[in-house]
């Protein structure tokens, strides 16, 4: 963890100019075009009405502010990160993620609760969560526009933060130390939570 968190720390300027040669294109990772859904396009099917960022953006920092993780991310940082989100109010039981398709967006939940399920090789929805606010989901897709492993329903009217591979890409390339953190930071939480899940595999089969 203090190897990661150790990108946090500021960087002098030409630390920051070399930083760019190691900036990664998140939105083409040899998935093709066809086969993504985006989040325009999600947005559109889920019936989702533009969040003002000044309302977006406060929610954010303020359930940052207080995650164990994202808290590592200072007040000016979630501030700058905020022009490369979207935000948006999203109806009761509409699909923001869902399995089996291939995408490259996440979803930070900033008001309401999420269900997030997965369907079962023999036909079972099985429940894995119900999400509260300062949840993130979809982010393993963001990171390599893999196949979606569960759907993420919404539960109540639900305010959302989103952070296409595209917008990534824009902040690795106008603030390679910021987008540097929040992949770490990212990174951190997905390790964590995937731990989590094998742990509780193992305790099903003793």
């Amino acid at each position: 963890m203090k190897g990661l968190l150790s990108l946090l720390k500021p960087r002098s300027r030409e630390e920051q100019r070399d930083s760019t040669l190691f900036t990664t294109a998140f939105a083409n990772l040899g998935v093709h075009d066809s086969l993504l859904v985006s989040w325009e396009e999600r947005a559109v099917e889920a019936g989702a009405t533009r969040l003002p960022k000044s309302r977006g953006g406060k929610l954010l920092q303020s359930l940052w502010a207080r995650d164990r993780y994202m808290a590592h991310l200072d007040g000016d940082a979630v501030e700058r990160m905020e022009r490369f989100f979207t935000f948006a109010a999203i109806p009761a039981n509409r699909d923001l993620i869902l399995q089996d398709e291939y995408g490259n967006f996440m979803v930070v939940l900033l008001t309401g609760s999420v269900a997030v399920d997965r369907e079962q090789p023999w036909g079972e929805r099985l429940r894995l969560a119900e999400t509260q606010p300062g949840d993130i989901l979809g982010e393993m897709s963001l990171l390599d526009s893999g196949i979606r492993l569960s759907s993420c329903t919404t539960l109540t009217d639900c305010e959302v933060a989103v952070l296409g591979a595209a917008a990534l890409d824009d902040m690795m390339a106008q603030d390679a130390q910021l987008a540097a953190s929040l992949v770490a930071l990212l990174a951190r939480k997905l390790s964590l939570r995937l731990r989590g899940i094998s742990a509780r595999l193992n305790d099903n089969r003793r």
